[in-house]
């Protein structure tokens, strides 16, 4: 292998794409073979039925090879942010989920979710939100957070990405630093807060500290700007916050990826390639481009670019890159092989399913 097939490969290794459609493209499939990206994260529009789901995480999974299990993940949330339908279990919003004050009913809804995604072939689902909703303005975050009590998100979200990794299903907690007392949607526009660092420590940063003591597997960025850190940069891109707080002060050892890429947010304001380079420059280590395959590979152009002309960023990349990898060797994709075992699956889930049907 030449030093530039091996800086491709280890390059494409910090890209999660999307794709169009119910199957995976041949172009993406492609990319997965030359280990020019790291996985795929699919959206409803891949996901008309859960059987869709199950073929796109089998082809996923083949294409990717033998050595080392793909990334296939997904956002099910609970509430308005769930991927998949039913017969997979249907979980309230976390705020009404909160409400019932059960934890182990949080734990057990979680734990039942994680297997029918185990067994549906992905291996990260991009939950918890550790956001506290502080702000009633808010008008993405509400009552996808448990709570506006930084105390409550942190015990009921360390008991859902508990529940989630006894399944053998990487948590994702999010949105770092906090999206939680922001009055812009960051998929539209750029928010900003204003919040001292003081509030910060005792509010927003308490949910991911609990989580990161409880061993969460990652960690999602948020496009958001902390004034008081760099009033222009938002998080995602900037080292003060990723490397300087979450690795060096929160002291996270696990994969922290970015939130979408092509997100208004990032995507008004920087290209993709540029935004990749800055992205794993500020201690990112999977970057999600969530849609366009396009945009995935300029990004894959611009971090080989960069590698080979800067050592230093060379090897931030390897690090990012090993992240990765290992927590695909602890968490791998497996797609049952036995579709009809799903059936009994989501059959066993039903008396859960009444329960969480109740809350409302």
């Amino acid at each position: 292998m030449t030093h530039t097939e091996q800086l491709s490969e280890t390059c494409g290794q910090l890209i999660v794409g999307g794709y169009l459609g119910e199957d995976p493209t041949p172009s993406f499939l492609d990319a997965l073979r030359r280990k020019h990206r790291a996985g795929a994260i699919l959206f409803k529009r891949n996901l008309p039925t859960w059987q869709a789901g199950l073929a796109a995480s089998a082809r996923l999974t083949e294409a990717a090879g033998s050595g080392l299990s793909p990334i296939v993940a997904v956002d099910q949330e609970g509430g308005r942010v769930q991927r998949l339908g039913a017969p997979v279990l249907r979980v309230p919003a976390m705020r009404r989920l909160a409400e019932a004050r059960d934890d182990e009913l949080v734990v057990e809804t979680a734990r039942v979710l994680g297997s029918q995604l185990r067994e549906l072939g992905f291996n990260v689902d991009f939950a918890p939100v550790l956001d506290v909703d502080t702000n009633p303005a808010n008008p993405v975050i509400g009552d996808r957070s448990f709570s506006r009590d930084p105390a409550t998100v942190a015990r009921l979200g360390t008991r859902w990405l508990q529940g989630l990794q006894e399944a053998g299903v990487a948590a994702c907690g999010k949105h770092f630093p906090g999206h939680g007392d922001t009055s812009v949607d960051s998929h539209l526009a750029l928010p900003s807060v204003d919040t001292t660092i003081e509030r910060l420590n005792e509010v927003e940063l308490v949910p991911f500290r609990a989580a990161i003591e409880a061993g969460v597997d990652g960690l999602m960025s948020a496009h958001i700007v902390v004034r008081k850190v760099d009033p222009e940069v938002p998080a995602t891109l900037c080292r003060d916050i990723i490397e300087g707080w979450l690795r060096d002060e929160l002291r996270f050892g696990g994969v922290v990826f970015s939130d979408d890429l092509e997100m208004r947010a990032i995507a008004d304001r920087y290209e993709v390639g540029g935004a990749a380079v800055q992205a794993i420059r500020a201690g990112c280590d999977v970057l999600l481009i969530c849609k366009s395959e396009r945009w995935q590979t300029e990004a894959h152009a611009a971090l080989v670019r960069e590698a080979e002309r800067d050592s230093a960023f060379r090897a931030r990349c390897e690090q990012a890159a090993g992240r990765c990898r290992e927590l695909r060797q602890r968490r791998p994709a497996s797609p049952t092989k036995q579709p009809n075992d799903l059936a009994a699956v989501f059959v066993k889930a039903e008396p859960l399913q009444r329960r969480l049907d109740a809350l409302g």
